[in-house]
C-alpha cells in the first residue's frame, strides 16, 4: 500500500508532455521532469491517453536515470485502451488534443480484460515492475453523456473488478478515479472502496460545490484527494485582466465565470497576492487534499509553480474571499505558514 500521504503538496502532472496541444521536444520534455524531481517533486502521474502513450514513454525514459531506486510515487491510469489509427491518418495533426507522432488513438474500454492489458501495457512504456496508484480515466457523465449508465456498468463488473484484484494481489498501491466531475465518485462510492480520487477541478477557489456532500463523504471513507487542474483550464492563472483567450472546463468561458474570477483576481491584487499562488494554494487546505499536481510544460513553469506554493498569504485575503461571497464560509482555508514541498 503506497502511503498517500506522503505524496508532496505538489506533484508533476504530466499531461504537458505528451504534447498536449503542441509539440514538445524530447530533450525538453526530460528537461523538464528532471526539473520537477530537482525541485524536490516525488509524485508523477500520468496517462496511456497523454500523447497516445508518448507522455508514459518520456517519464520511463527519464525517471529510471534520475530515480533509480524508484522513490518517486507513479500514476497512471486505464479506461482507455490504444488503438491503430487508421490508415491515412496525420500524425501530425491534433488529435484528441494531443499532436502526437504515436500512430494510435485512444478509444474508451472499461471491461476487464482491458484494464488489464492497459495496466500490463503502462508498465512497459514506464519501465517499472509495479505501478503505484492505477485510476480509472475519465468515467462519468461529463464524459459519456447518455451513454455514462452502461459505461458506468462496465466498469464496476469489469474494470473496477480488475483494478481491485491488481490492488490486493500487489500489483498496484491504490486504486482510485481520475475524473472531471465528483459526482460519479460518489455514484462508484456507492457500490464500491475507493483509496484515492484525483479530481480535475471542482474543488478550486472558483468552485468548491464538492464540499456540500463529495468531500463529508470522502473524510467518512478515508478517501484521499489530489487534486488537478487548479487553476480551472488556465483561467485562475492567467486572470481575465489581461485579454486573450480564457478558457473554463477546457471549453471558452461564459461570461458568468468570467465575471468571477474577476472579481477574485481583484481582491487578489489588493491584498498584493497572485492568484495563481491563492489557486495552488487554497485546495491543500482541507484535510482529505493530499496534493495539487498543475500541467508543466517547461522547467520555467515547474519553477514558477514551486514559487507560487512558497509564497505567503495573508489570512486577510481567505477573509475578503468569504465575507463577499466569493469562496463559500465553510471551505477551509489555508493557514498563515506557505505550503511546502
Amino acid at each position: 500500500m503506497v502511503d498517500l500521504n506522503a505524496l508532496g503538496t505538489l506533484g508533476f502532472g504530466a499531461g504537458a508532455i505528451g504534447n498536449l496541444y503542441r509539440a514538445m521536444s524530447e530533450e525538453n520534455a526530460a528537461e523538464t521532469v528532471r526539473a520537477a524531481w530537482d525541485a524536490g517533486m516525488r509524485y508523477f502521474d500520468t496517462a496511456p491517453h497523454y500523447g497516445f502513450g508518448l507522455s508514459e514513454k518520456r517519464l520511463g525514459a527519464t525517471l529510471p536515470e534520475i530515480d533509480p531506486g524508484e522513490t518517486s510515487v507513479l500514476s497512471t491510469k486505464v479506461g482507455r485502451r490504444l488503438d491503430p489509427v487508421p490508415a491515412g491518418t496525420d500524425l501530425g495533426a491534433l488529435r484528441q488534443g494531443f499532436v502526437t507522432p504515436e500512430p494510435v488513438q485512444s478509444v474508451f474500454d472499461y471491461s476487464y480484460d482491458s484494464i488489464m492489458r492497459s495496466y500490463e501495457a503502462s508498465r512497459r512504456r514506464l519501465r517499472r515492475d509495479r505501478i503505484d496508484i492505477l485510476y480509472a480515466h475519465d468515467i462519468g457523465r461529463f464524459t459519456h453523456g447518455d451513454d455514462h449508465p452502461a459505461r458506468f456498468r462496465e466498469f464496476m463488473d469489469g474494470g473496477y473488478r480488475a483494478m481491485r484484484e491488481l490492488r490486493d494481489g500487489g500489483a498496484v498501491g491504490a486504486i482510485g478515479l481520475g475524473v472531471n466531475e465528483y459526482e460519479i465518485c460518489e455514484e462508484v462510492l456507492g457500490e464500491g472502496d475507493l483509496d484515492v480520487v484525483l479530481l480535475a477541478g471542482r474543488y478550486t477557489l472558483l468552485e468548491q460545490d464538492s464540499l456540500a456532500t463529495f468531500l463529508p463523504l470522502c473524510e467518512k471513507r478515508d478517501v484521499k484527494i489530489v487534486l488537478g487542474g487548479p487553476y480551472n483550464s488556465g483561467i485562475l492563472a492567467k486572470g481575465v485582466r489581461h485579454g486573450g483567450e480564457l478558457h473554463y472546463n477546457y471549453e471558452p468561458a461564459p461570461q458568468a465565470i468570467i465575471d468571477r474570477v474577476g472579481a477574485i483576481e481583484d481582491a487578489c491584487a489588493a491584498h498584493g497576492v497572485p492568484m495563481a499562488a491563492a489557486a495552488l494554494q487554497f485546495p491543500l487546505a482541507h484535510p482529505q487534499v493530499v496534493s495539487v499536481i498543475p500541467g508543466m510544460n517547461s522547467p520555467r513553469q515547474v519553477a514558477e509553480a514551486v514559487r507560487l506554493m512558497g509564497l505567503a498569504i495573508p489570512p486577510a485575503l481567505w477573509s475578503d474571499l468569504k465575507e463577499r461571497g466569493l469562496i463559500r464560509v465553510d471551505a477551509p482555508v489555508p493557514q498563515p505558514a506557505p505550503a511546502t514541498l
